[in-house]
């Protein structure tokens, strides 16, 4: 008899849980001199995310924390569906983790509301204490990431995937950007936005594009009554 796979969700935060991308937002609102080129080398892949970042936020002083802080908590607004969304996956016992690329000085304030567990949210860090921020990377990429020789992934979304074997889990992923498409590519289900969207269409990777998390919600009900799920 085949075991039944337990379904469990990985979600991107900027551009996915809030409208806008926080990082790049910060960067054109206080547009230390000097960004924009390190920018333009991130899109482009000339450098690594995880470089780029550094990089950008270096220029940055400390002293600017709550500035900033309080820009993204004015600007970054929250997608539309995101509470039903975890109520809805609270009620099926659908487990849900944040699998992030920004850092948790604005995102744990943002999710602060939602009740999520602190060890259901990956993402990287800042550190304020010297001069000019310093980003810090506390979930690096592992031996099968693909990114593990070109500077890493940063917040290494599929590290975390890894963590729920395929044999025993319906790995879902939920993102908009490119950060997310080797997660997509071992995920059983994906939900896009964006980018991402673009990405798995050009290469073939299945995928339902969505706008709101109510969509997804519908998507899932879906799922469950066909038995995909």
């Amino acid at each position: 008899m085949t075991a039944v796979k337990k379904p469990v969700i990985f979600c991107d935060f900027d551009g996915t849980i809030t409208v806008s991308d926080n990082i790049v937002a910060i960067m054109k609102h206080f547009r230390p001199p000097g960004y924009e080129p390190i920018l333009d080398d991130i899109i482009q892949q000339r450098i690594s995310v995880r470089e780029g970042v550094s990089a950008m936020f270096a220029l940055l002083p400390s002293s600017r924390k709550e500035e900033i802080v309080q820009f993204v908590l004015g600007q970054a607004g929250i997608r539309e569906g995101f509470g039903r969304f975890l109520d809805y996956l609270q009620e099926q016992g659908i487990e849900f983790y944040v699998t992030s690329g920004g850092m948790d000085f604005f995102i744990d304030p943002l999710l602060k509301p939602f009740g999520i567990p602190h060890d259901h949210i990956f993402c990287n860090g800042a550190d304020f204490s010297r001069d000019h921020i310093e980003i810090t990377w506390p979930h690096p990429c592992d031996d099968q990431c693909s990114n593990m020789f070109d500077s890493g992934c940063g917040m290494c979304k599929t590290t975390v995937m890894r963590r729920f074997p395929a044999d025993s889990y319906r790995r879902i992923l939920i993102g908009d950007s490119l950060t997310d498409f080797e997660g997509a590519k071992i995920a059983d289900f994906v939900y896009s936005r964006s980018i991402l969207t673009d990405k798995c269409a050009e290469l073939g990777v299945s995928h339902v594009p969505f706008a709101t998390f109510d969509d997804i919600v519908s998507d899932l009900e879906f799922k469950f009554e066909e038995g995909v799920l």
